[in-house]
């Protein structure tokens, strides 16, 4: 039996399959602003997750993966409905009211509405912390739906579809974890993005409408949604979530709008205004707000663990002969904590 891998590599590929993951959904926001001015949203996401499924599908079969285990299934058609469904339709119909950095700024609430559904629903209590964040954050929702009001209501009603995808995409997220315990990232991905495409069916008389009339590359868009951002991204998403908690899944989604931005301002000409990234930046400081509490304390008791370990070894090299001393440093060093049965490669 070969030992499982050390903790420091798991970390390192579930960061490196995490990065590609936020490189990818930053390109997608803004691939789905250019292929909706073809395209209408349940139409766009009809059609990405077809590619993505033909896609998931095909790699499925080359590495013979069967179905996942019957306790994965509820958390698969939880998080297909959720996030591969309602997230994509919602967040496409959006995209069509507001710019693709605006989108990003209001979706990334996401990771606090992930706490919140957490202590609501598995029981881990409501800290003052995570209410304290929640109250930030819509606040700062609040100031970019002000700063679009002199837009018109279209791109009030895009920001409050923006939120309602963080919610849609939360909801996915928290359904997903369990059932990565039971399957496999693949597994996860490939079911997950064919409920999603099933619940997304109404809208294929939409799809060939549209596909007949949209220029090519508007379709390249939908199909490069479907293979990257969908099929790549999705499973090493998932190859990250079952090695890590959803709420440090969450935080690495901050860098997205930064990246959102930046890639609308080159490829579309878009960039938010003033007010509205203002507004966006109180959403993010009001994630960071809720995730920190546990960081910190956990952080403050590994340092207290050291320093007492430490003094410990500090006073056993007091007494003990110099002969001895190496010893004695090597027992100072703080024994590594186990990791938890949820984060386990």
């Amino acid at each position: 039996m070969n030992p499982p891998p050390p903790a420091r590599r798991t970390e390192l590929l579930a960061a490196a399959a995490a990065s590609v993951t936020v490189l990818l959904w930053a390109s997608a926001f803004v691939s789905i602003r250019s292929a909706g001015q073809a395209y209408a949203p349940g139409a766009l996401a009809l059609g990405r997750l077809l590619a993505g499924a033909l896609v998931l599908g095909a790699i499925c079969l080359i590495r013979r993966e069967g179905l996942p285990a019957r306790a994965a299934w509820p958390g698969i058609v939880v998080s297909g409905l959720l996030w591969f469904g309602l997230y994509m339709v919602v967040l496409n119909w959006g995209e069509q009211k507001v710019d693709a950095g605006t989108a990003a700024l209001v979706v990334n609430i996401g990771p606090l509405i992930m706490a919140l559904l957490a202590g609501w629903l598995l029981g881990e209590g409501l800290p003052a912390r995570l209410l304290a964040g929640m109250a930030v954050s819509f606040a700062g929702a609040a100031v970019v739906g002000l700063s679009m009001s002199g837009e018109g209501g279209a791109s009030v009603l895009g920001v409050l579809l923006c939120l309602l995808a963080a919610v849609a995409y939360a909801g996915g997220v928290v359904a997903q974890k369990p059932a990565l315990r039971h399957g496999s990232a693949l597994q996860v991905t490939t079911y997950g993005c064919v409920i999603g495409a099933v619940a997304c069916l109404p809208f294929a008389g939409q799809l060939v409408s549209d596909a007949r009339e949209a220029p090519l590359s508007a379709t390249l868009n939908m199909v490069y949604l479907g293979v990257f951002p969908t099929a790549l991204a999705f499973t090493t998403w998932a190859f990250a979530l079952a090695r890590t908690t959803a709420g440090r899944m969450g935080a690495t989604t901050y860098a997205v709008p930064a990246l959102v931005v930046l890639m609308s301002w080159v490829a579309l000409d878009e960039v938010p205004g003033w007010i509205t990234l203002a507004g966006g930046l109180v959403c993010l400081a009001g994630v960071a707000v809720s995730r920190s509490g546990p960081r910190t304390g956990a952080t403050a008791t590994a340092t207290a663990a050291t320093a007492a370990t430490a003094a410990t070894a500090a006073t056993a090299m007091t007494v003990a002969a110099p002969a001895t001393g190496v010893g004695a440093a090597a027992e100072s060093r703080p024994e590594p904590c186990p990791e938890p049965e949820s984060e386990k490669a």
